[in-house]
């Protein structure tokens, strides 16, 4: 697959950037061609790792039209996402350390205000992967989305009461959910293609999902889309969307352009 982005942002004023938006660590070996971030105009970049593993750089944006770039050939395994339905959920004692973290309410999946509304809906489903899919069907089923009702400050609970949103919404309810039935979930943000997928497509676009912790692994699960889908490509994880932006400005700003691809090379 060809993949990569292109954004470009007009600024009043030389602006501080930090951009999220190369393949994540663990599907690196899976790039032919690798993802290097590209700015135009040219200015000096410097990486680091955040406190969740993820591949940032930062910048100063000279004043203007700034352009960041990517483009990669990824090497996909070409199967649907997996499925485990036999996993169980571990007890709170029982959890790693490392993914307590996951259980806590975080800025977008407001748990406290969720938590009687959740256990009233799941108490009596199975624990494990059947408890984590009723939330998925629960989600999928109840909030509709709609591209013109996006917003950057809705929370999980807001999205339950509203039911619609874009895909970063149906994550967030989902792993809110998840947390109150005291199952570990983190927000994941990447590329989604659209192979397998009847025409016409949509625009490409970048897509959010959810991992939970089930029997000792981290498990994907998409409440968007609710269904197996083809080469889903991580660029980042964390806490929710706060933790993970694919760009952070300091400054005014307007976005001029934005596409993203993710093209079956034959």
């Amino acid at each position: 697959m060809r993949i990569g982005c292109r954004l470009t942002y007009r600024l009043t004023q030389p602006t501080p950037l930090i951009a999220m938006l190369n393949v994540h660590y663990s599907r690196f070996g899976d790039l032919e061609r690798a993802d290097y971030l590209v700015t135009s105009p040219s200015v000096p970049l410097e990486s680091y790792r955040d406190g969740y593993g993820n591949w940032c750089t930062r910048m100063m944006a000279p004043t203007g039209d700034f352009t960041l770039s990517t483009d990669g050939i990824f090497r996909d395994c070409g199967l649907p996402d997996p499925v485990a339905p036999d996993v169980m959920q571990h007890v709170v004692q029982d959890l790693p350390y490392e993914t307590l973290v996951y259980l806590l309410g975080s800025r977008y999946c407001d748990t406290d205000l969720l938590s009687e509304e959740a256990w009233r809906l799941f108490e009596s489903t199975s624990p494990g992967w059947t408890r984590v899919q009723a939330i998925c069907d629960f989600v999928h089923s109840t909030v509709s989305f709609d591209y013109m009702q996006a917003s950057a400050t809705r929370t999980a609970s807001q999205t339950m009461a509203e039911r619609h949103g874009v895909c970063r919404d149906f994550a967030h309810l989902a792993i809110a959910l998840c947390r109150c039935m005291n199952i570990p979930a983190r927000y994941c943000t990447g590329y989604l293609s659209d192979i397998g997928e009847p025409l016409p497509h949509p625009p490409g676009d970048f897509a959010a999902w959810m991992e939970v912790f089930l029997a000792g692994e981290w498990h994907m699960f998409d409440p968007r889309n609710n269904k197996p889908k083809f080469a889903r490509i991580l660029i980042a994880r964390g806490r929710d969307a706060a933790d993970v932006p694919l760009t952070q400005t300091f400054g005014d700003n307007t976005l001029a352009e934005f596409k993203v691809w993710t093209d079956e090379l034959t």
